[in-house]
């Protein structure tokens, strides 16, 4: 079989792919120890929306059924935990925090059989966990019991004092083959250190050299995770050797180029010496060092600094798409100079095999978070979730306080779906912003990044006092106010989203632009009509490129 043939064509679907990014900092790596994760949830074609799960109880042999998230194929059904807790988004009650990214790995490993895929599983586990470490536990025990039938998955396993990264695989079909139904391995990130994945296994070697204390462990694993790959015939070293990934999903090109590039570029943001990587992250050098599990900040982050992170095109490096970038001879930014590449991700010219770069903000994001947990504040008040329905640069992250009992109206399903529009659904009018401002990135974006930033500013101005008075409140009366903070700010952002869509219409109709006083009102003539438009044109790199590679076709003679 080839390696990652599972990846590579999950990446070149053209629709339904998940082809997404998790950034996670730990408590001592952030401005405020809070430990902060990300997610860009991406989907070609999906329509996605801001999960709600009330808290219950439930009774005995009641039952739960499970639905594959991408598909909403019925699996099965397990029986309820008899109690549930409160999930809005990918955060619960207890501020633990899940996300994922699809790394495929060994096709001959999925478990036709299970009935528990990797979306459900997230949801269950925040269902049932109040801690990072039962969630692993909780996770692992339903594999192990009812099977996995998704492929190799990397999850983002956080609360308000630990990180985690976990990898996991099923076991195929066969019983014959090994009793146990996964593989996998989950490791602590170090609180002083941040940590990524974006579809590629990023876990290697993890034995511990000395025998860990229990309950304090830093590296948990299934204890088949070694011999499967032996009697499978893919390895046959010593088990402090083994590698997770290079036994059951080694990267190749595809790997490192389209996924680990991403995690790449996030370290080099906040980490020195991470150009020494570029090898790696360009993917065609088989001997190149690989990249680092996690690596030491040079800074310590802030919420805005992973969001930053989540809109990241590679500006100024040798992956840049945006309009930065120094080499000119690449077009495929158009004449405006997206900082976005069309899907699918591969391509052919005359039967030779093309790829477009893959940053980590892209197009087909149908939804964004960052997830801030803090211990030192009433867990009601220290999950904020901050969540955008759109690709994170294009959107404005609201806060989603995690004590939230229901879902704002324009973050949930309602009138809305794959194919329904509706001016009251974050998701459809997001992507109607967007979806104007890709083809004229240029002349366009600067004015949906003011209203973005704008709003982010506002938001995070008034948190500090928002949760001062939520902190003075207790029980009922805290959650019911952080929910409907939740709601108002989501509604506020929805109303002025709608706003903005008019706006960008009237002002840059027929690629002309409509001058704007210093409020952003359109100006008039002095007998009461619109001004005159302005016609910027080409941008000044496009004019030079077109008349560079046209000669004299459009000179005008002397």
């Amino acid at each position: 079989m080839k390696r990652q043939a599972l990846l590579s064509a999950l990446l070149m679907a053209a629709a339904g792919a998940m082809a997404c990014t998790n950034f996670i900092v730990g408590k001592k790596a952030s401005a405020d120890g809070s430990v902060i994760c990300s997610y860009n949830a991406d989907s070609y074609g999906a329509f996605m929306y801001l999960y709600h799960y009330p808290a219950a109880k439930h009774q005995p042999g009641e039952m739960r059924k499970v639905y594959e998230w991408d598909t909403n194929r019925y699996l099965g059904e397990i029986p309820e935990a008899a109690e549930t807790y409160n999930v809005v988004g990918n955060i619960n009650e207890w501020q633990v925090t899940i996300g994922e990214t699809t790394f495929g790995g060994r096709e001959e490993m999925v478990d036709s059989t299970g009935i528990i895929d990797y979306g459900s599983l997230i949801y269950i586990a925040l269902q049932r966990s109040r801690t990072a470490r039962e969630a692993i536990s909780v996770m692992t025990t339903l594999v192990e019991k009812y099977g996995y039938c998704s492929e190799g998955e990397t999850f983002t396993i956080c609360d308000p004092n630990e990180a985690w990264i976990m990898e996991m695989m099923g076991c195929a079909a066969d019983r014959t083959v090994s009793k146990e139904r996964t593989v996998w391995v989950a490791m602590r990130v170090p609180d002083d250190m941040i940590c990524g994945h974006a579809n590629q296994s990023r876990i290697t070697t993890f034995m511990p050299a000395k025998k860990q204390k229990r309950g304090q462990e830093t590296v948990l694993w299934s204890k088949n995770v070694v011999n499967y790959a032996r009697k499978m015939g893919w390895y046959t070293g010593r088990d402090q050797d083994f590698s997770f990934n290079a036994a059951y999903a080694k990267p190749d090109f595809s790997g490192r180029r389209i996924c680990d590039a991403r995690v790449w570029q996030f370290f080099r943001r906040y980490a020195d010496g991470m150009d020494s990587y570029l090898p790696w992250a360009e993917g065609r050098d088989a001997q190149a060092e690989p990249l680092p599990l996690w690596v030491k900040p040079n800074c310590l982050l802030t919420v805005q600094d992973v969001q930053a992170a989540m809109r990241d095109h590679y500006e100024g490096t040798p992956l840049d798409v945006s309009a930065q970038s120094a080499d000119k001879a690449d077009i495929g930014g158009g004449i405006w100079q997206m900082p976005y590449r069309v899907t699918p991700l591969y391509f052919e010219v005359d039967g030779k095999k093309c790829f477009n770069e893959r940053p980590t903000s892209t197009q087909q994001t149908a939804w964004t978070f960052v997830s801030q947990m803090r211990s030192w504040l009433p867990r009601e008040v220290g999950g904020c979730f901050w969540f955008g329905n759109d690709d994170g640069n294009m959107v404005a992250y609201t806060p989603v306080y995690c004590c939230a009992t229901r879902q704002p109206d324009c973050y949930s399903n309602r009138g809305a779906d794959d194919v329904t529009f509706s001016m009251n659904n974050a998701f459809w009018v997001e992507n109607w912003v967007s979806n104007m401002v890709y083809p004229r990135y240029s002349a366009l974006f600067p004015d949906l990044q003011l209203v973005r930033d704008s709003l982010e500013h506002a938001y995070f101005a008034a948190q500090a006092d928002v949760e001062q008075r939520a902190c003075q409140l207790e029980g009922g009366a805290r959650v019911s106010f952080l929910t409907d903070y939740t709601c108002q700010k989501a509604d506020q952002m929805i109303s002025r989203w709608r706003q903005l869509a008019t706006y960008l219409i009237v002002r840059h109709n027929d690629m002309a632009v409509r001058p704007v006083d210093e409020q952003g009102r359109f100006k008039r003539s002095k007998h009461g009509l619109g001004a005159t438009v302005q016609r910027p044109g080409y941008p000044e790199a496009y004019r030079r490129e077109l008349i560079q590679r046209t000669g004299t076709k459009f000179l005008k003679p002397e």
